[in-house]
């Protein structure tokens, strides 16, 4: 896929789908492939495969490729895959490589989590990864202490397709974005619905999301007011969204993966728990709390179950 293309689908909701265990605690490709289908069907514009919300840090390499084949047989070209990378320099190229092999669009590079990692160096390795990546690159920034200018080196990389930024800095990205080559990369909202208003504000375009894995309809909504100018539509929806968002920051963020994940085993597809370090299941009164509100969102068209679906596949 070319660059350009890419970065007109970046412009839109980046959903990115959890990974289904079974019951051994082993990736379930099966079930894992359904959630990616499902995620494509409902129109989401780029679909990132092992992202945070797919437990990229707690699968190992060669399960995290069989979740990237997973996402690319479950989208079935619906929209572009990207496959989400990282770890050491030589890995993460090695990973860029099979991504391409096995037919996704782009790649989306985790920032290194190195204790001793220093911020000209993270930008180094962004650019020698897109150096060597045969696909666009994504690069995922989330630390903080970064420069204007190396944030602008980033962006002006002629194989950066986008930078999903994923810190509160709003001042680093409201220079940032003026500073760079308006034809480079797109600075994308890496915080999901809650933030895209003010991102949005701030000159970035599309924005992340893991409320797409059960309520699609939702994340569209917000960009689609978004891409109108209709802040006050987009702020709506976010505010009806805040009590599953919140749900998910608990523990200091130890439960975000574990509410989409209960999210999804509610609509219909058991996707198992999540993996240590993340919380492995809320608790009776979290997921009592969730499920009160998943029904009413299933009544009033929100969100779609298939559980029928998943007891005849069954």
């Amino acid at each position: 896929m070319s660059i350009a293309i890419m970065r007109k689908a970046l412009k839109g909701v980046s959903g990115v789908p959890v990974t289904a265990y079974d019951a051994r605690g082993e990736v379930e490709p099966r079930i894992t492939a359904k959630v990616y289908e499902r995620v494509a069907v409902a129109g989401i514009h780029n679909i990132v495969a092992a992202g945070n919300t797919g437990e990229f840090y707690a699968l190992t390499p060669q399960e995290i490729r069989i979740v990237h084949e997973a996402a690319v047989s479950g989208v079935d070209g619906r929209a572009p895959v990207t496959a989400a990378i990282g770890r050491s320099l030589r890995e993460a190229i090695e990973m860029a490589r099979n991504a391409a092999a096995i037919g996704a669009s782009a790649v989306m590079s985790h920032q290194p989590v190195d204790p001793f990692a220093a911020p000209s160096a993270q930008i180094d390795y962004f650019c020698d990864l897109a150096d060597a990546s045969p696909l666009p690159l994504v690069a995922y920034v989330r630390a903080e202490g970064f420069t204007v200018a190396e944030i602008v080196r980033l962006a002006n990389h002629d194989n950066i397709a986008g930078i999903k930024f994923a810190t509160t800095d709003l001042m680093l990205l409201s220079r940032a974005i003026p500073a760079a080559d308006p034809n480079g990369a797109l600075f994308v909202c890496g915080l999901a619905e809650s933030w895209a208003p003010t991102f949005t504000a701030a000159g970035a375009r599309g924005f992340t999301s893991g409320l797409v894995n059960v309520a699609p309809r939702l994340s569209l909504a917000v960009h689609e007011a978004l891409d109108k100018g209709d802040f006050a539509a987009a702020r709506a929806i976010v505010n009806k969204l805040e009590p599953f968002e919140r749900m998910r920051t608990k523990f200091r963020n130890g439960a975000n993966v574990t509410v989409v994940k209960e999210a999804v085993t509610f609509s219909g597809l058991d996707v198992g728990p999540v993996r240590v370090p993340g919380l492995p299941q809320l608790d009776a009164h979290d997921r009592d709390e969730l499920h009160r509100l998943l029904r009413g969102w299933e009544a009033a068209g929100d969100i779609q179950t298939d559980r029928q679906d998943i007891k005849a596949a069954g």
